[in-house]
């Protein structure tokens, strides 16, 4: 108001005669309204882009915190290796890629069945990847290829009659403290029965995770549970 006053001529104002002098104030009300009501018109357009941009912001903050959690989880509590040999056929294939988890016997003991990943007791730069077959202190004994724990006869799906060796072993007598272990593929398997049974110190994970190829992807606890059926 002030500023459109000061542009009005000196005789334009009268104060015998004010109504000239308020004349102006029409258009200043009208340029008024037409200014709020465009930065209206502005703020209604931008709320949207501002609330896409905050949504995309907390997204991506999302998605960077579930990778890095995923990261940790890999790092200190899964291990990918990958497998070399077939002595795990059909189950586990030459050069297939698994997650081991690292820490589940600090929780749960080892248990018939777990295909585990242990340091090979006649080189310990090596890994090996087998199925436990035996627990300690118990008597293990082959014939004809199957395989009698304490006596009894364990049923073995996951070994196809292709793989099986019908050979006779023992019987020997797991130490204390130690795990008898076999490969699925028994023909064509290192283990127990060559270099003996395996301290539990020398085991530092279970395979848990098949991610490649990608048409073996899947928990190997599920494969085996299939196996079963």
């Amino acid at each position: 108001m002030d500023s459109l006053n000061e542009k009005q001529p000196a005789s334009s104002t009268s104060p015998e005669n004010p109504a000239p002098a308020s004349a102006p104030v029409a258009p200043a009300t009208q340029l008024t309204t037409i200014a709020s009501g465009a930065d209206s018109s502005a703020a209604e357009r931008s709320a949207p882009l501002h609330s896409l941009r905050n949504e995309i912001r907390v997204w991506t903050r999302d998605l960077l915190i579930a990778i890095g959690l995923a990261l940790i989880i890999i790092v200190f509590l899964y291990q990918p290796v990958k497998v070399e040999g077939t002595s795990m056929a059909p189950l586990l294939s030459d050069q297939e890629r698994i997650f081991i988890n690292k820490f589940v016997y600090r929780f749960e003991p080892i248990q018939r069945g777990d295909v585990v990943v242990f340091w090979y007791p006649l080189d310990h730069s090596k890994s090996f990847i087998k199925r436990v077959i035996g627990l300690p202190g118990e008597t293990v004994q082959i014939r004809q290829g199957a395989v009698y724990v304490d006596g009894n006869i364990v049923p073995e799906p996951y070994v196809p009659r292709q793989y099986e060796d019908v050979s006779d072993f023992g019987p020997v007598r797991v130490e204390m403290d130690h795990y008898f272990v076999m490969g699925d593929h028994r023909i064509s398997s290192n283990d127990s029965r060559v270099f003996g049974s395996v301290a539990s110190r020398f085991i530092y994970g279970r395979a848990v995770f098949a991610y490649w190829p990608v048409d073996h992807f899947g928990s190997l606890s599920a494969t085996a549970e299939a196996q079963e059926k």
